[in-house]
């Protein structure tokens, strides 16, 4: 999540970076704009649905929201982006609801708020009505020559054509999740014999489902790729159990050793307090460190495989898991497409739910507040 340095008088600038800091091209959309001082330091970016925004009943509360994330961001200024298909200067439809609505909410805290627009096939000021923004906008290819563009495409930026995208992991083939199902259904057997043979067998299985991600996690950092006899299915199984997969979460943190075991063969007490130190390392500026890498990489290919040879439609753990990765990252587009998909998955899981809250009030990881 970098600052960037973006000068007002530069509109095509601004417009230029909004894509890669939400890692997709938005469309039916409006996107806040946080300005910090001094000189105008792109903050926080926050995209909604125009038709929302444009509504009248939901509209005024979801502005006063965009308005609160901005004001939390410490933002100097704002700007609104419209992305919308045609010119809205024609005649008042949603873009223009939606852009009035805006600055309704904003004229107390930050005055008049500029409102740009990206059509598909230009971009125009809102408020322009003379030759400055001819009819559909200047040139979208004018938002391709620019000096961020540029700056953030050799830095490795990319930009996804759509929200769905940024997000979408590719099936490993049906013959391939066959093979992992009956993996998967054997190791949850083992945990019903576990269950019933007592705390310390039960644990012993914990154990087990850490070190197969210990082992998908070696061989996803293999050069040559990961091979064959993959421990997918145990992962799987494993990550159902609540205290494997905060005991998965606590490895995702460095410095942790081998603490994830320690703490699924120990006590709850000892799974509560690995992964309450584990967190506090996420999002706790006093604690907070930067997700590591290439190690963030391996555990999210990892992660990503499970959902890719496991159930479809049932990855609430994984997703979730892949999702805090990507807000610990400071990618909170990514985070937000995978969390929907954890929650459609399972609408009460947990964790997701919390990590949804955290979205929810644009809350950033530690190391994001700690440096802002």
């Amino acid at each position: 999540m970098e600052i960037t340095t973006v000068r007002m008088t530069e509109a095509r600038e601004l417009l230029a970076l909004v894509p890669h800091r939400l890692g997709f091209r938005p469309r039916d959309s409006a996107v806040a704009i946080s300005l910090r001082a001094p000189r105008g330091r792109v903050g926080l970016v926050v995209r909604v649905d125009l038709p929302h925004l444009a509504d009248p009943q939901e509209g005024p509360a979801l502005a006063r929201r965009l308005l609160a994330y901005l004001g939390r961001d410490d933002a100097e200024r704002g700007v609104l982006v419209l992305y919308t298909d045609d010119d809205p200067r024609r005649d008042v439809g949603p873009a223009q609801r939606a852009a009035q609505c805006f600055r309704d909410a904003a004229e107390p805290s930050l005055g008049d708020v500029p409102v740009w627009v990206v059509t598909s096939s230009g971009y125009l000021s809102l408020d322009c009505v003379d030759d400055c923004c001819p009819p559909g906008g200047r040139p979208l290819l004018d938002l391709d020559s620019t000096q961020i563009g540029a700056q953030l495409v050799l830095a490795g930026s990319a930009v996804a054509d759509s929200r769905e995208d940024i997000a979408r992991i590719r099936s490993a083939g049906a013959e391939r999740r066959r093979t992992v199902a009956r993996a998967r259904r054997r190791w949850e057997s083992h945990r019903e014999e576990a269950l019933v043979g007592g705390p310390l067998t039960l644990a012993s299985w914990r154990v087990d489902s850490v070190m197969a991600w210990r082992e998908v996690v070696r061989r996803m950092s293999m050069p040559d790729g990961p091979g064959t006899r993959v421990p997918w299915g145990r992962l799987e199984a494993g990550l159902d159990d609540r205290r494997v997969r905060d005991a998965i979460l606590v490895a995702l943190v460095p410095g942790t050793g081998d603490l994830p075991e320690r703490s699924v063969a120990g006590d709850a007490e000892d799974v509560e307090s690995a992964l309450g130190a584990a967190m506090a390392r996420i999002i706790d500026p006093a604690h907070a460190v930067t997700p590591p890498e290439p190690a963030t990489a391996v555990h999210e290919a990892a992660l990503e495989g499970v959902v890719a040879h496991g159930r479809v439609g049932v990855q609430a753990p994984a997703l979730t898991l892949l999702a805090l990765l990507s807000w610990w990252r400071g990618d909170g587009a990514r985070a937000r497409v995978l969390l929907d998909g954890a929650l459609d998955a399972e609408s009460g899981y947990r964790l997701a739910a919390l990590l949804d809250d955290a979205l929810g009030a644009a809350v950033p990881p530690g190391w994001v507040r700690r440096s802002g």
